[in-house]
Formats: structure tokens, C-alpha cells, sequence
């Protein structure tokens, strides 16, 4: 994407209602949407984050399928989200939002147990061992998610990663966690969830081209 074209994104994004785009410091510093993204929405209905949503293809497709919860997806990338961001205003849909932010600050942008579900979409794998502190499913990332997530709320991580599946199922099983469901290749399974095989992102279409098998893991932060 050529500079001219994420400048009118960044641009476009600035008068979108439906995108918040704050400082490092705004969110570090008491942001004015933690524990208030209900009044953001107008409405109490529960609230599912997909973090490092890049198009916003996954935001979107579950916002539509689910107009009685809201839906913030979450990236650094704002000429990216831009996209997830015009179609849910085309379409009218009230019940979806983009934060633009690292993820590191997700406890910072929201309070504790004021999210239900959260959706994490075909991360870096960050394989390398220097980078593990980058890995969304550590130990640290893991600690901010069951912060500001509900007692009974649901994680879900959808990967082309193998060993990003295997890292993470092999976490979550050493620290104890309740694994809802797992599988390494979900299309190959009948038995997949409908919202996991049903939405697909523009990287995953190219992925099952390939004949790479998506994984997913569903599981709950005890």
C-alpha cells in the first residue's frame, strides 16, 4: 500500500465514529473509555475484542451474526482496520468499534471483568526465542486477558501457526487452564464450530489455497 493511500486511511479513520484512535499516553494515563465502553456502545450488551484484527474481516462477520453483543477489534495498524471500519458504517452496524493500540495496554483500555469474549487471529508466531516476550498467548499477555475478562469469559485463538497452537495448548494444559475445544486442522473436522469455519480473513483464504491447515483452540482462563 503506497503512503498517499494510508495517509487518506488515516485520514478517512479520523472522521469514522466508530474508530478511536488515542495516544500511548492517553491510554496509559486513565483512558476515558475504560470501564465506560458500554456507554460508548449506548447499551450493557457484553463485549468480544479481537486483538490484532488487521481488516477487520472477523470483527465485522460476528458483528453481523451477532447484533446483541458488541465487537472492538484491536490494531496498531490503522490503514489496516480502516477497511472493517468503512463496512460496518456502510452496513449500519452500531454494535462495532476499532481501537487503535498496542496490545501490550489491552488492560489499560479496558477494566477488569468488562469483556467477555476475546478473539486472537493469526498472530506473529514470533518463533524466535528473543521474541517470546512478543508471543500473544505468554504468560504476561495471558494475565492481561483473565484481568479484563469476565469470570465465565471465553478466549479463542485461530492460527496457521502449528507451533503457535502447539506453544499455547501446551501452556495452557502445564498452567491447568479449562480447554474448551482444540484441533490442528478445524476444516477438517465436522464437529469445528460454525463461527471458527464460517468467517475467514483475507490471509486465511490464501493460507487454504496453500493447503495449510488452520488450528484453533478455545479455552477459559481459570
Amino acid at each position: 500500500m503506497g503512503s498517499k493511500n494510508k495517509l487518506k486511511r488515516f485520514n478517512e479513520n479520523e472522521t469514522f465514529d466508530n474508530v478511536i484512535q488515542p495516544t500511548r499516553e492517553e491510554v496509559t494515563t486513565g483512558f476515558k473509555h475504560q470501564g465506560k465502553w458500554n456507554e460508548f456502545f449506548g447499551n450493557d450488551n457484553p463485549i468480544t475484542l479481537e486483538l490484532g484484527c488487521g481488516k477487520g474481516e472477523y470483527t465485522v462477520a460476528l458483528a453481523r451474526k451477532y447484533p446483541e453483543r458488541n465487537f472492538i477489534g484491536i490494531d496498531i495498524k490503522g490503514a489496516r482496520f480502516w477497511r472493517g471500519a468503512k463496512t460496518a458504517i456502510e452496513e449500519g452496524l452500531t454494535n462495532v468499534a476499532f481501537l487503535r493500540t498496542q496490545i501490550e495496554l489491552v488492560d489499560d483500555a479496558f477494566a477488569k471483568a468488562e469483556i467477555q469474549e476475546i478473539w486472537i487471529t493469526f498472530p506473529d508466531p514470533q518463533i524466535k526465542y528473543k521474541r517470546t516476550k512478543h508471543r500473544m498467548t505468554n504468560p504476561d499477555f495471558l494475565a492481561k486477558y483473565k484481568h479484563i475478562l469476565q469470570t465465565d469469559g471465553i478466549m479463542n485463538l485461530k492460527t496457521d501457526s502449528e507451533f503457535m497452537h502447539g506453544y499455547t495448548l501446551g501452556l495452557l494444559q502445564a498452567r491447568g487452564e479449562e480447554i474448551l475445544y482444540a484441533h490442528h486442522d478445524v476444516y477438517s473436522n465436522t464437529e469445528s464450530p460454525e463461527e471458527v469455519t464460517g468467517t475467514q480473513t483475507f490471509y486465511e483464504k490464501q493460507y487454504l489455497e496453500t493447503g495449510k491447515a488452520i488450528t484453533y483452540i478455545k479455552f477459559k482462563l481459570k
